[in-house]
């Protein structure tokens, strides 16, 4: 089985948000980071190759697949700040459509500036899908 390439690591968050170029970017990566931690209660950790996650997981796949992921995350990538997310299908269109100008995909909401959101659904949303993973699998 292929080794997992999102592992928890040691590296500096804030070193890898002030690496960010972009200065909006930057702001609103800090800025997200007070927001998380905050709605979350975990401490940043970054995980490779990428990810600034808080809390963490154990996932088990009937295929086998198995492996650490963190509770609540983001990254901010070059085209967007990237927050991961798990929902009830029932809550996800509602609080999507709720949040303000950004585009998602199953797992992901894509966040141009944190200016062009709700934050207060942002972390409605954090908060509900942290619960909702650590009901799903048994959390560290």
């Amino acid at each position: 089985m292929a080794k997992n390439k999102t592992t928890e690591t040691q590296n500096s968050v804030t070193d890898f948000i002030n690496a960010v170029e972009n200065e909006v970017k930057r702001k609103d990566a800090f800025e997200l980071l007070k927001i998380i931690q905050k709605t979350t209660g975990f401490e940043p950790k970054m995980w490779e190759p990428s990810i600034i996650g808080f809390g963490s997981y154990h996932y088990k796949y009937e295929s086998g697949h198995e492996g650490d992921a963190p509770l609540a995350g983001f990254s901010p990538r070059k085209t967007a700040l990237t927050v991961y997310f798990y929902l009830p299908e029932e809550k996800r269109e509602e609080l999507l459509s709720k949040l303000g100008k950004h585009t998602s995909s199953k797992a992901c909401i894509y966040i141009k500036k944190l200016a062009d959101v709700d934050i207060e659904i942002l972390k409605k949303i954090i908060l509900l899908s942290k619960q909702y993973t650590q009901k799903l699998y048994p959390s560290k």
